[in-house]
């Protein structure tokens, strides 16, 4: 093989035609800056047209390529061929997820595993004119968890999500986590009752840090399940206090 090709090997599979997955290699030319979603994009338009994957940004926000690359769970907009040093690049969807196509995984049951967190901002009443005012070491807290792009690397490396559908998961515990950290939320109890289940809550997590291991933007959901256990027995100690408005 020539020094700049490299072989992509990609594990294909098409749920309405196809039993098992099955790899297939690619050979692409490579060049200076190229990354792996460079590379996917080289094999669709100029190989297989059919070849299915995800992606939005290409900067690293959304988190919809977020694929296994040389068996890591990485982002492909941000993972550069020549970083990997490889002569051959296995990629493969995100583990333990329902396939819908290729490297595409279904995403719904993540989003719903989100969804029941209550992700979004409950303010005291009456609502302000223009907004709720946090100070500067207020927004501490919320810095790192705010930055989460819901890529779902996190999620699908967790053996404890593999293992119980119904567990929240770290990203959705990352996700509610940035908000009973929020001075400004208002329902600190409401979502505390959320993560008390033994199935479905904090107690799940099993501190293996493999979602530190895999996040692209270097956040800890291991930290913030573990803050909101602290919480969560404070309360079965000393009882419900509901945040003041």
């Amino acid at each position: 093989m020539a020094k700049d090709e490299v072989t992509i090997k990609v594990q294909r599979f098409d749920p309405s035609a196809d039993k098992v997955p099955y790899w297939q290699d690619f050979r692409v030319k490579t060049r200076p800056g190229m990354t792996v979603l460079d590379a996917l994009f080289e094999i669709l338009d100029h190989q297989d047209g059919t070849l299915a994957f995800r992606f939005c940004c290409r900067a690293g926000v959304c988190g919809s390529c977020a694929m296994m690359i040389a068996g890591k769970i990485r982002l492909a907009c941000e993972t550069q061929v020549s970083a990997l040093g490889l002569d051959e690049i296995r990629l493969s969807p995100l583990p333990h997820q329902k396939m819908v196509k290729d490297l595409a995984v279904d995403y719904t049951h993540f989003f719903d595993r989100i969804k029941k967190v209550k992700p979004f901002l409950v303010g005291k009443e009456p609502y302000p004119d223009r907004e709720y005012i946090q100070m500067p070491k207020e927004r501490v807290p919320i810095n790192e968890p705010i930055d989460c792009i819901l890529c779902g690397s996190c999620t699908s490396s967790c053996t404890m999500a593999w293992t119980s559908s119904s567990y929240l998961g770290p990203a959705a515990l990352l996700k509610s986590w940035r908000f009973i950290a929020d001075t400004r939320d208002t329902i600190i109890d409401d979502r505390l009752d959320i993560l008390e289940s033994e199935e479905e809550g904090v107690w799940r997590c099993h501190t293996q840090f493999n979602c530190v291991e895999v996040c692209p933007k270097k956040l800890n959901p291991t930290e913030a399940i573990q803050r909101q256990k602290i919480k969560v027995f404070k309360r079965r100690l000393f009882g419900k206090r509901r945040r003041k408005a």
